[in-house]
């Protein structure tokens, strides 16, 4: 037994702690969850907690069923007060019986990816901007849901629910040490947003599902609800997960150059190359769901095309210059993605596709200048920029196509995905909305 789990068999009795949750994710992002006594809880971290994987939706075959849960150590978290008293956490790693890596964990992709990067030299950072809303129910029967306040960018209200909320959500992450850079209203009503301080990719991906199952908690708490659908309402912005990254050799950022015209080095040049050529194929990952191209398409400083810019909130992918000589904070900010991704996925792929970049050196175009959003379709082509997919129908046949794609995610994931989000657009593509009724019911 190593010292990690020798500390949280300690920490679990010195805190009292009466069930240790056991945390993985499914192949489309959702928490999963084992309860287990301390009693258990050593055996655990010797053999794993066996299940039934066919009941979780793409993990496994019934005639192949058996699944273990190995608990991660280094995730070990007590669970707030007010949440969960008495309760701990950690994150597992997916395993068959043989002991092999189970191909269908999300987690188990990314750490592919994360040694990928270690063996070209690479540790990637990541630093999120997660937006979300605040609604009074989720329970809306199909209609239009209520937002909690009327409140706009930045704004601040000592009579709203908004910044007590923020507070008691942020006071929860901290105490379970995922540490927050800031938080305030989003440009909509209801709309709100919490930035994450930096961490290395495979420890964020495992914030971020932190973050949505506390920020759900604590809205249940103060009586309203959090939902992380990319756009919930057709008039107002919607929820992005602004992904700054930046890839650091040893204790030397790569991405900085004090002599180039930006501060970018090749390396990072490379990356955004990367991205931007393979930006259309991996949509369907960073951008999962029907509804999420309603966002790009009609949403508030989504991007429609693949495009990069200097300090350009309109461009796919951005150079913040906040600080453009700070060596340690030169990055690249990814805008597509949004907040109903699955992070481990979405991070396997954006770092694939930035690391194909470099080690193919893919040249970098001219930075997109202006709002690219502001343009016409015919505007964009002439410019020479790629455009987005539309629909998550399209999204889905460029990824089929992909190589990188299914290399990054295996050929359990990449068809398990497919077949599900096939199902999605059918299941859709079925329904007769309510414009429909109102526009062709005459004739």
């Amino acid at each position: 037994m190593d010292s990690q789990q020798e500390y949280v068999l300690r920490t679990v009795e010195e805190q009292d702690i009466s069930f240790v949750r056991l945390w993985f994710t499914d192949i489309l992002g959702t928490l999963k969850s084992v309860a287990v006594a301390p009693a258990e809880l050593e055996s655990a971290f010797g053999e794993g907690i066996g299940f039934d994987g066919s009941a979780i939706e793409g993990y496994s075959r019934v005639s192949e069923a058996d699944t273990i849960a190995l608990p991660d150590p280094s995730t070990f978290q007590l669970m707030p007060s007010s949440t969960e008293p008495h309760t701990a956490r950690m994150f597992c790693d997916i395993a068959m019986p043989d002991g092999q890596p189970s191909w269908a964990d999300p987690r188990q992709v990314l750490r592919r990816q994360v040694r990928a990067a270690a063996n070209e030299g690479f540790t990637c950072y990541v630093h999120p901007e997660i937006e979300f809303y605040l609604l009074k129910t989720l329970n809306t029967g199909g209609l239009r849901p209520e937002p909690t306040d009327n409140g706009g960018y930045f704004d601040q209200s000592v009579n709203d629910l908004a910044p007590q909320f923020r507070r008691q959500a942020i006071q929860a992450l901290e105490s379970m040490g995922i540490s927050v850079e800031f938080s305030h209203h989003e440009t909509a009503p209801g709309q709100q947003e919490i930035d994450l301080r930096h961490a290395d990719v495979l420890a964020m991906a495992d914030h971020i599902m932190t973050f949505r199952f506390l920020i759900k908690q604590v809205a249940i708490a103060n009586g309203v609800a959090a939902t992380f659908m990319p756009k919930p309402f057709a008039e107002y912005a919607g929820s992005g997960i602004h992904t700054h990254i930046s890839l650091f050799e040893g204790d030397i950022n790569a991405f900085h150059d004090p002599d180039d015209e930006y501060n970018i080095s090749s390396t990072a040049r490379h990356f955004i190359a990367g991205i931007l050529h393979h930006a259309p194929e991996i949509s369907a990952i960073t951008n999962q769901w029907v509804n999420s191209y309603k966002r790009l398409m009609f949403g508030n400083e989504a991007p429609p095309a693949a495009t990069w810019g200097v300090s350009n909130r309109s461009a796919m992918v951005r150079v913040p210059t906040y600080r453009p000589g700070k060596v340690e904070s030169r990055r690249v900010e990814v805008r597509s993605p949004d907040s109903g991704c699955n992070p481990y996925l979405a991070f396997s792929v954006l770092l694939a596709a930035g690391l194909k970049g470099i080690t193919e050196g893919y040249p970098l175009p001219e930075p997109a200048e202006g709002d690219v959003s502001a343009l016409s379709r015919r505007e964009r082509f002439a410019l020479g920029y790629t455009e987005l997919p539309t629909s998550l129908d399209q999204a889905l046949r460029l990824m089929e196509q992909s190589e990188l794609v299914a290399d990054t995610l295996g050929e359990h994931v990449f068809e398990y995905f497919l077949r599900n989000k096939w199902r999605e657009i059918n299941d859709y593509q079925s329904q007769i909305t309510q414009w429909e009724l109102k526009t062709n019911l005459h004739y």
